[in-house]
């Protein structure tokens, strides 16, 4: 039974053991990428397939003449077409709760660098200005506490449910967001009241015809002037060139971006043509912890051992 990895290198950097997951099968071929080009003769003969970003369509898998399980090393299963899968009685798998902790860490720490102004303190020091004070301190730039904020979360999963924790451990008051024409729920706001309430606003939701633009220019004109908005969800989820504008214009007071609608942004993006200290831009890594990294290889390797003893671990199909 053969086994191809077919872009290694967007999930380990030579700082992970993969000895148990290439100890599934009797043979394993990891590629550090893929290129679309390459993909149908890379997996045509193989029995298992993880793949990360390489995108396995309705031609690709119809060409792959042995295949019979696709490991997502991902949670999201967009980049595989699941009605051929599992018309072809493909097994497909996914990955789930493995980045949680990075993720939480990540989306605090930008709001701590952002309330507590720690670029423009470090570059005050940087161009000597402490070194120049009167005083023994600086008082230049205004920091905010997160106890006492209100953190409003959009999506409510895995992620959504951890953050909100870690919310509640800085003394803030959590509101969660409920799904567009759902029946209300207790505990649950409409997005209009969480949008209006909060001094944060986290997105957690995937991206679906549902929630791209969720965020755009009528619902940043609700939200506090003083409140920041967190995406490491989706950059489809949130119109950038509204939010960008709501930034110059003094409308929000910050935001903490980590994905864009278009990865790597080769022909750029609004965000990233201007530098303002309102405005944290990181290049997706919210996930991307050793810890993460390594609990996602487990869970791969995981999945595969369950598919081989028969169990319907993490199974999306069929």
């Amino acid at each position: 039974m053969r086994g191809v990895f077919l872009d290694v290198e967007t999930i380990d950097r030579g700082d992970l053991e993969l000895g148990s997951l290439f100890a599934t099968l009797p043979e394993w071929t990891p590629y550090p990428r893929t290129t679309a080009a390459q993909v149908r003769d890379r997996i045509r003969d193989v029995d298992v397939v993880v793949s990360n970003k390489v995108l396995l369509d309705r031609d690709t898998l119809l060409a792959a003449r042995n295949l019979k399980l696709v490991c997502i090393a991902a949670t999201g299963t967009n980049n595989i077409d699941l009605e051929t899968a599992c018309a072809r009685d493909i097994s497909v798998r996914n990955a789930t709760g493995y980045a949680t902790p990075s993720v939480v860490e990540h989306v605090f720490a930008q709001l701590l660098i952002l309330n507590r102004q720690l670029y423009a303190y470090r570059d005050a020091v940087t161009r000597g200005r402490w070194q120049q004070a009167d005083g023994f301190c600086l008082l230049d730039f205004p920091i905010r506490e997160l106890n006492g904020q209100t953190l409003g979360i959009i999506g409510y999963g895995e992620l959504g449910r951890a953050v909100a924790r870690m919310g509640e451990a800085f003394g803030m008051q959590v509101l969660v967001a409920e799904r567009a024409g759902a029946a209300p729920r207790p505990g649950r706001v409409p997005l209009k009241t969480l949008l209006a309430e909060s001094h944060v606003v986290t997105l957690h939701c995937p991206l679906t015809d549902a929630t791209r633009d969720l965020i755009g220019a009528a619902e940043i004109d609700l939200m506090r002037r003083d409140a920041v908005l967190v995406n490491t969800a989706r950059g489809g989820i949130v119109d950038e060139g509204a939010l960008l504008h709501a930034l110059q214009t003094g409308r929000i007071a910050g935001a903490a971006v980590d994905v864009l609608a278009a990865e790597p942004p080769r022909h750029g993006n609004p965000l990233l043509e201007v530098s303002m200290p309102g405005l944290l831009v990181t290049p997706h890594i919210a996930w991307a912890s050793i810890n993460a990294r390594q609990r996602l290889i487990d869970e791969i390797t995981a999945n595969i051992q369950a598919w081989l003893a028969g169990s319907a671990r993490n199974r999306v199909c069929p």
